[in-house]
């Protein structure tokens, strides 16, 4: 009787395994083939792109890529492009440098300035009895258009300042793109200006 329970016994547990790892195969068979199925299906129907995960390149990155406005620097003296005061229906020459050749000729552009539509301070200076004659009816809000091989460039007048002659803040650098237009000040004075009428604008349209 002890043996035959005992057999009994052994082929429950026996039958008991069997059965445990007929569940743990099948189990084990049927997740491995459908992440397989899976990937496989994903890869046919390109639903994974490997595109989507490359690594997006940083800012510093992007700004390194853009191409420059002006890829080669004007020589001292050339025409780089065209000033227009749409408050006085002027359209003034604008040559590289602000010695007296240029500004015979129009309105100088400081060349240790960035050129127009550039970030940071771009410098323009001009006679107040030639090119600026009215240059004090332009004031804030007034729009300042320049044209130049690298597009046109809308700034709108934000300052007037009335400064020394001497003021080295006109020069200065800005964290974004402006356009600072000077000359002598007062407009009617006899004699070497003591002063400067400066507009400072900001860039707020490219095309």
């Amino acid at each position: 009787m002890r043996k035959h329970n005992m057999r009994r016994s052994n082929r429950l547990l026996l039958l008991s395994l069997s059965t445990l790892l007929i569940v743990f195969g099948l189990w084990f068979g049927g997740t491995n083939a459908y992440a397989y199925l899976k990937g496989y299906w994903l890869s046919q129907t390109g639903q994974v792109d490997a595109a989507d995960y490359k690594a997006k390149p940083d800012v510093k990155e992007q700004h390194k890529e853009q191409k420059p406005l002006y890829p080669k620097r004007p020589e001292k003296g050339e025409n780089i492009g065209e000033l227009i005061i749409p408050k006085l229906e002027a359209k003034l020459p604008i040559y590289h440098g602000t010695d007296e050749d240029e500004l015979e000729k129009g309105v100088g552009h400081f060349a240790g300035s960035v050129l127009p539509g550039e970030n940071d301070n771009s410098i323009l200076s001009g006679h107040r009895d030639t090119v600026f004659r009215k240059l004090g009816e332009v004031g804030v809000g007034d729009l300042l258009i320049v044209q130049t091989t690298a597009g046109e460039f809308t700034y709108k007048v934000k300052k007037v300042r009335i400064v020394d002659k001497d003021d080295p803040t006109v020069i200065v650098p800005k964290p974004n793109a402006t356009l600072t237009v000077s000359t002598c000040y007062p407009f009617h004075f006899i004699g070497a200006s003591p002063e400067r009428y400066i507009l400072v604008a900001d860039l707020i349209a490219t095309k």
